[in-house]
């Protein structure tokens, strides 16, 4: 599945999914997005989260740990933040961001359904 497909499979087949990007956080620059409105800019979103990546991996290093990110979750009081970090190769550097709705997500089936997504997802 391309970049357009399993973002708009992650909006529609994920409960509660306000948007999803996939984003390459060597530039912080979003590969594509998909919902969100004026006062959720996606790609703001986008390039605010690739400092988490970055600060994270930069953690691990300085801790010596030899383990990889799965993903990172960012709770806020209406809204999850999902990061999940694509390991296979042609990936490497990318990871898709989900927003949901925390009312209307079920967060365990939001991080089962990305990870297909992300096995699916052809880069």
């Amino acid at each position: 599945m391309n970049t357009e497909a399993a973002l708009k499979e992650a909006v529609t087949a994920i409960e509660g999914a306000v948007g999803a990007a996939l984003v390459d956080y060597t530039s912080g620059m979003a590969l594509g997005t998909i919902g969100g409105d004026k006062q959720f800019d996606l790609t703001v979103a986008a390039a605010g989260n690739t400092d988490v990546v970055r600060a994270k991996m930069r953690t691990m290093e300085m801790l010596g740990l030899q383990d990889e990110i799965e993903d990172i979750l960012i709770t806020l009081g209406s809204q999850y933040h999902l990061i999940r970090l694509l390991r296979n190769r042609s990936g490497a550097g990318l990871f898709l961001y989900l927003a949901l709705d925390k009312v209307r997500a079920n967060l365990a089936m939001a991080r089962l359904q990305l990870r297909r997504i992300e096995k699916e997802l052809e880069i």
